[in-house]
């Protein structure tokens, strides 16, 4: 689901929580008959449907529960049967709800050992199943990347990982930990009886109507095992490169590098920072089914439909390097190639950009200029690097202020005296209050800041020269280069994000 569509469905959970005036519908009959109560005003009630035709019964029964006339407008599945989820389902079995229930039901000590064959039983148990499902419907309801599972003495602990940041979500009690764990593992089709090494496996599953994909990690702790789940949620689809938060100027000569035949585009930054998805984003927007598109990734994240994508597999002997040096070899025109972390991957990676392929990659660095010295590091020839990168963009992920709290606030005393923000244009500041739309938080939703180096003739010289990091970006900045602390000050100026942000992920 893009911004837009998601912009819809926050519209439409708000209106239709607002207007929720009867206690007597229920989740199940309004997604049963695909009727949702939108607004009642002046005699009138909108419903939203996404049917090409609503039982005239139901329309009747809404018209006298409610004694007005009915109208009624179409929106989309997704975002209709979310929000009858999410204002309708408020009353019904939740995970904290059932967890309560189960708190009671000890059946072992958080530091027993349950036999393998109990241990099996238990996992497929009606109520584990269940709770478990319902841990991934409410992280995928509070937008979650990421679920962590840790086990302690006297519980399961559980988090989700929304907007970059980790936040408590209803943690089971200790005795449920094994069965819970072993569920998940038997799901991503992992040893159940292995708990003394590290797993990885993955689980595809649909959850009220979602496609989801999750990665799922396990490493052994002192008190059991730690879980961490990766949520790919199908149903959200893939943000476009006008999506992402750019400015102007930077989005324009992004594209225009993005858009040359050949050549090195890299996106840099620490993990989580957005990098995959702006790969994603460019391919989408150089793809015109007349070119030849390739991927090798680990994992694969998204599927781009006509695009081939190789997934990495070390285990088996697939690897970005023999990957990529075999994809030489069929004709492509484009190449994205997940990250280039060893020697072997950066010279072929240089090398299919010296010989007219656009080669796409990503890069662990803190900032653009660093990024080219990573690569002389790795043992590329100067004047390979020189030749062959034509930009690198560094980004960084910052919290959107909440704007149904949003409200105007005054700078942070300790911020002010770091910052001087008359000079650099601040007049006022803003920040989220707190709401049940943003999770008490003050932030709903992420952008991004970027810093976008493109190369010309002074800094491919310079390059040559094997010049450091600080002069190349010095260099740069000279050029007109906007640093990410700078595409952060423009943010807390147009009341997007908070100075805090800022400050979190990018020094000034």
């Amino acid at each position: 689901m893009g911004a837009s569509d998601a912009a819809r469905l926050e519209e439409l959970t708000e209106l239709a929580g607002v207007q929720r005036l009867s206690r007597s519908l229920t989740a199940d009959w309004l997604e049963q008959h695909g009727v949702l109560p939108l607004q009642l005003a002046g005699g009138t009630l909108r419903v939203g449907t996404w049917l090409d035709s609503v039982d005239p019964l139901a329309l009747d029964d809404l018209g006298l529960m409610f004694g007005a006339d009915v109208t009624v407008e179409q929106h989309g599945e997704h975002d209709l049967k979310s929000a009858i989820r999410r204002v309708y389902a408020q009353d019904e079995v939740t995970a904290e709800g059932m967890i309560a229930g189960m708190a009671g039901d000890r059946r072992g000590g958080a530091d027993e050992e349950i036999p393998l064959d109990d241990l099996l039983h238990l996992a497929n148990e009606a109520p584990v199943v269940r709770l478990v499902n319902l841990l991934l419907i409410e992280a995928l309801d509070a937008r979650a990347s990421d679920v962590h599972l840790e086990g302690y003495h006297n519980e399961l602990r559980v988090r989700y990982r929304v907007d970059g940041v980790l936040q408590p979500a209803p943690s089971p009690p200790s005795h449920l930990a094994a069965a819970i764990i072993s569920r998940i593992k038997i799901m991503a089709e992992l040893d159940i009886a292995e708990r003394r090494m590290p797993q990885d496996g993955r689980i595809r599953l649909r959850l009220q109507d979602r496609q989801v994909d999750v990665r799922v990690s396990t490493v052994p702790t002192l008190r059991g095992e730690s879980v961490v789940l990766r949520l790919l949620d199908k149903e959200r689809g893939r943000i476009s490169l006008t999506e992402l938060g750019m400015a102007d100027d930077t989005l324009e000569n992004f594209r225009e590098v993005i858009s040359r035949p050949h050549g090195i585009v890299l996106s840099t930054g620490p993990t989580g920072s957005g990098k995959s998805t702006t790969l994603y984003a460019s391919v989408e927007l150089l793809r015109t089914g007349k070119e030849k598109i390739l991927t090798v990734e680990d994992p694969v994240e998204y599927e781009l439909v006509g695009v081939p994508q190789v997934p990495v597999n070390e285990k088996a002997g697939v690897t970005f390097a023999n990957t990529l040096r075999a994809m030489l070899r069929q004709d492509p025109d484009i190449i994205l190639v997940g990250e280039i972390r060893d020697a072997e991957t950066a010279q072929i990676a240089t090398q299919a950009a010296l010989t007219g392929h656009l080669v796409l990659s990503t890069l662990h660095t803190n900032d653009a200029p660093t990024a080219l010295t990573r690569l002389l590091d790795l043992g590329v020839a100067a004047y390979l690097v020189a030749s062959t990168v034509d930009a690198v963009l560094a980004q960084r992920l910052v919290r959107r202020i909440c704007p149904h709290c949003r409200t105007e606030t005054v700078p942070d005393k300790s911020v002010a005296r770091r910052l001087d923000l008359k000079a650099l244009g601040i007049e006022k500041v803003w920040k989220g209050a707190g709401c049940n739309q943003c999770r008490e938080t003050g932030y709903r939703g992420r952008t991004g800041i970027y810093e976008l180096l493109v190369m010309d003739a002074e800094l491919r010289a310079e390059v040559q020269q094997r010049r450091g990091s600080e002069e190349l970006r010095e260099r740069a900045v000279k050029k007109g280069m906007r640093t990410l602390f700078e595409d952060g000050i423009r943010l807390v100026r147009l009341g997007v994000t908070t100075l805090d942000e800022v400050l979190r992920v990018a020094r000034g």
